[in-house]
């Protein structure tokens, strides 16, 4: 196999580390604008099997050179690019997949559909943890139950050792997450999409220790399409962040003060936006360069009528220590190589353009995270 990675940032270095791994891969390029910020847990690799490309995505016709020779694609870059590079894979005749993150952009990469299907490849969106990981699980435990009452499922990327006031530090795009906090989140109520609040109907969620009782609330994004899939089928599907708790209370604060605004104000005669200022002033208090940081997952889905089964999955990860890889690094970016290996491989064998949820299967993914130390413990 010869895979394409786009982005070395986080995520993109650890999908290319991943993909270093496998013995059936035999080249990876990584392309980027700069590419020589990977980090160095990759840089090693560098001339050998591992490629480094320079190249602006934004350039259509150097984008399409770059994917040429290639067995897939796997976007790592910011969500807004989604679509261009799935265009232009299937322009190549190859697979694509990527981190996904913005559910508009995906019901427009579904009209993509019929020419994927044309073409014999695969695209495959919101690959990485939420939206993808949870999506997978998501769909089994609703497979499971059969007729399914409720879908809850809470996700979050903590620093191991919390430092108040946010008791958080970065652990990707911070712009990124303050889009959640700020984006209402679509849910399922009655069995109809929904929109509520984001960093509402707060509550605790206990995990086994040294993690203890984290709070959970309402962040956009984290499912996807899912509330549209099971339109209908489920009565109620939720997806909350968790965080330490007291996070959730000074968030909203900081909200509700117009902090994380987007319209410019004036301040002593000059133009500035709010989440800008916000976003130079917390980042560096925030970036731990020597910060820990694990992921913590559950999934539950319980189901109707009188027995009322119910299934459901917790995750705890942790910094690998041994490569300097962050746990949300692994449980993202490995989680996108996983569904490209598998779309070269044929185990996601259906062309067209699909979410996780529906082509991916589940055993053989399980199995893939086991193997490099990402434990899904199915609770009893």
């Amino acid at each position: 196999m010869r895979m394409l990675v786009l982005g070395a940032g986080l995520q993109g270095s650890a999908c290319a580390y991943d993909l270093l791994q496998q013995p059936t891969v035999e080249r990876v390029t990584v392309a980027d604008l700069k590419p020589e910020r990977v980090p160095a847990f990759l840089k090693t690799s560098a001339g050998r099997r591992l490629a480094l490309v320079k190249v602006d995505v934004q350039d259509a016709a150097a984008l399409r050179e770059v994917i040429r020779g290639h067995n897939a694609v796997l976007c790592a870059l910011p969500y807004y690019y989604n679509l261009d590079v799935t265009r232009a894979a299937l322009e190549a005749g190859v697979h694509s997949a990527d981190l996904g993150g913005n559910t508009e952009i995906v019901f427009r990469q579904k009209k993509l559909d019929a020419e994927a299907r044309a073409r014999g490849v695969s695209a495959v969106a919101d690959c990485g943890l939420a939206p993808g990981m949870i999506n997978i699980l998501a769909a089994e435990g609703i497979r499971r139950v059969g007729d399914a009452e409720a879908v809850k499922i809470f996700v979050g990327g903590l620093p191991q050792h919390p430092e108040p006031p946010l008791h958080y530090q970065i652990v990707y795009s911070l712009e990124g997450a303050l889009d959640y906090y700020t984006t209402p989140s679509w849910v399922l109520r009655d069995g109809k999409p929904a929109r509520v609040d984001a960093l509402s109907e707060l509550e605790q969620v206990a995990f086994p220790p040294p993690v203890g009782v984290l709070e959970a609330f309402h962040t956009a994004g984290g499912i996807s399409t899912l509330p549209w899939t099971y339109e209908g089928r489920v009565r109620t599907m939720e997806y909350k962040t968790l965080r330490y708790p007291g996070h959730a209370a000074i968030m909203k604060a900081i909200r509700d003060l117009g902090l994380l605004e987007l319209q410019p104000i004036k301040v002593r005669g000059k133009e500035v936006v709010p989440r800008d200022v916000f976003i130079a002033s917390v980042s560096p208090k925030l970036t731990k360069p020597e910060g820990r940081d694990l992921v913590a997952l559950r999934v539950e889905v319980r189901g109707g009528g009188r027995d009322g089964r119910q299934v459901a999955w917790q995750l705890l990860d942790y910094f690998d220590e041994a490569r300097g890889i962050s746990a949300m690094m692994r449980t993202t970016g490995y989680s996108l190589a996983i569904t490209g290996l598998m779309q070269v491989d044929g185990r996601i064998a259906a062309p067209g353009v699909h979410t996780p949820d529906e082509t991916v299967p589940f055993g053989a993914y399980l199995a893939e995270l086991a193997k490099r130390g990402i434990e899904i413990r199915e609770l009893q």
